[in-house]
């Protein structure tokens, strides 16, 4: 029986990555470096404070990363707030709210900061359909490790037999797997290069897995 969805949230719930870049590009043009396209695709998935020490050690830079690490999110902060172009992904706020209402305990486990947790959730105003939020920045192991959805499961109340997942990404989907916990892969048009093929079920679209798709999903499996 379904009583909790754990949910990542960059790619699935909103989608960062345009922020991310031009905050990075707006840094790269502060600290007056040419970074090719190439070279930022290589820092996905990787905290900013190890992309800052690559660039300084690259580019024989005299600051400090952890100065690096601040510029690039003063601009990010003030593009959260300036730039239309953030959006939730299609359909998602509708699934959250036909989970919530039909009491359905929602916990969000993302490999994002706790900060950018929070202005994503201030900004479209989440926090009432939410029961917890966790950040795997605060955890000793981040996706693929099954921790952050071991601690959601626990934090939902509820047995990972009655948890679902919903992940975008190559990494989350083998950390709910290790978890136990059954898996949907959302592949989104934000999603490139991933792979959803240990995912339990896979789809492109949030109305296939309304509350009354889902609850029959972990009946049957």
């Amino acid at each position: 029986m379904l009583k909790a969805v754990l949910f990542d949230m960059d790619g699935v719930i909103v989608d960062t990555e345009p922020l991310h870049h031009k905050a990075y590009y707006g840094m790269f043009n502060t600290l007056e470096i040419d970074v090719t396209e190439q070279q930022y695709q290589s820092f996905t998935g990787q905290s900013t404070i190890n992309v800052c020490r690559q660039l300084c050690n690259h580019y024989e830079l005299v600051i400090a990363p952890e100065e690096l690490v601040q510029i690039k999110r003063d601009i990010f902060k003030g593009l959260f707030v300036s730039d239309g172009s953030l959006q939730l992904i299609d359909g998602v706020l509708e699934l959250i709210q036909d989970y919530h209402k039909n009491g359905v305990t929602l916990v969000l486990a993302s490999s994002a900061s706790m900060q950018t947790i929070e202005s994503v959730f201030n900004r479209f105003e989440l926090d009432p359909y939410f029961k917890a939020k966790l950040s795997g920045a605060d955890l000793k192991a981040s996706k693929p490790h099954p921790e952050i959805f071991l601690k959601a499961a626990e934090t939902s109340g509820f047995k990972k037999e009655h948890c679902l997942v919903i992940e975008d990404s190559t990494n989350g989907i083998k950390a709910a797997n290790a978890a136990g916990i059954y898996c949907v892969g959302y592949k989104s048009l934000h999603s490139k290069n991933q792979n959803y093929e240990s995912a339990n079920l896979v789809i492109d679209n949030f109305k296939s897995i309304s509350y009354q798709h889902a609850k029959k999903l972990l009946s049957v499996h």
